[in-house]
């Protein structure tokens, strides 16, 4: 059973088995052990605002739970808010000049956050597996001087203590959207946590993997589309923007985007990008890279540096006509450094 509470009721905390959530938007107790009350006794009970038994439906992630939405703070920006966040990066970390020019550059032009791989989950096990803690360590080094919080995969629950000091935001990869094990361990290391939708997951999959980490106390979930398995070839996946709108209103949870896997081609990302903004995506994420035909993973699907900067271009508009807005690098007298639409002031 999980109970949202309106105060703390001590004789409940006090059972086998109960666990204590104490979320931004409200304070919630798991029965998970034997014994405790019914759930008729739970609903009757003084100091209780409602109690729902727990099975196969997301509870803790349900929009019901906090019905105006949550936010999740990464970095200095917010992903739920009024701002569309940006985030970027390389498939793999592949060395240190190129994750750091990467990170300046994305950051110069509107990113909020660096995503980079150093743990590779590949289809091949003879493809690029990733660097390892070197990655790590290197994308920690980017994310400082560039001033992005880092975004990266963790694959192995063994391997989230030794990332802990180093990564902002843990990312659990598609493959691993399922594993109970990996979403217990983020679930308990606490930080802000961006989930990836499986190829084959239903929305609901989705949200109850989801579930894992907030019932280990830990809401800072991201929610993130990143394409599904279909008959259809001319793509890598086919990007599920129906996702957007069904999942906002099953979750408060933020939704973002990634048109990068979502199609895996790079002429299609920036359009996709738009289109995730205007169903009403908190976020779009993408893989870029200083020169996409040399790189060791995800080439075809990676931005070139001046196509992010027209990402950026173009996604604010968009944004606006929605009734967002994407935060861009301003001058001293308060103008974006980079506009081509109207109505975005002068660039200097």
């Amino acid at each position: 059973m999980i109970i949202k509470l309106k105060h703390p009721v001590p004789a409940l905390e006090g059972l086998e088995g109960v666990r204590r959530l104490d979320f931004p938007f409200g304070l919630f107790l798991a029965l998970l052990g034997p014994g405790g009350p019914s759930l008729k006794d739970g609903q009757a009970l003084e100091g209780v605002e409602w109690a729902k038994a727990s099975g196969a439906k997301p509870i803790l992630a349900a929009r019901s739970a906090a019905p105006r939405g949550t936010r999740v703070t990464l970095g200095r920006a917010d992903v739920g808010g009024e701002a569309i966040a940006l985030m970027g990066g390389p498939c793999s970390v592949e060395d240190r000049e190129q994750i750091v020019t990467t990170a300046n550059f994305i950051a110069a032009y509107g990113a909020t956050g660096l995503r980079g791989g150093a743990y590779k989950p590949r289809t091949s096990p003879y493809a690029f597996q990733g660097l390892g803690q070197e990655g790590v360590l290197l994308l920690r080094e980017a994310g400082d001087a560039s001033g992005l919080p880092v975004i990266t995969e963790v694959m192995d629950p063994a391997d989230v203590e030794e990332m802990l000091p180093f990564v902002d935001c843990f990312q659990i990869g598609a493959r691993n959207m399922s594993s109970a094990p990996l979403l217990r361990a983020v679930g308990r290391a606490g930080k802000p946590v961006l989930l990836k939708r499986g190829p084959s997951a239903t929305l609901e999959e989705f949200v109850l993997a989801a579930e894992y980490i907030l019932l280990e106390g830990n809401p800072r979930v991201i929610l993130c589309e990143r394409g599904i398995r279909t008959f259809e070839t001319a793509t890598r996946n086919t990007l599920d923007l129906n996702a957007v709108p069904v999942l906002k209103a099953m979750t408060h949870l933020p939704v973002v985007v990634d048109p990068s896997h979502g199609t895996g081609r790079r002429d299609a990302v920036i359009p996709m990008a738009r289109a995730a903004v205007a169903a009403g995506a908190d976020g779009i994420i993408v893989e870029v890279h200083p020169d996409p035909a040399r790189a060791l993973s995800d080439g075809a699907q990676s931005l070139h540096f001046p196509e992010f900067r027209r990402l950026a271009e173009e996604l604010g508009p968009v944004a606006q006509a929605v009734g967002r807005r994407l935060d861009l690098p301003r001058n001293q007298s308060g103008v974006p450094y980079i506009r081509r639409a109207v109505g975005w002031g002068s660039a200097t």
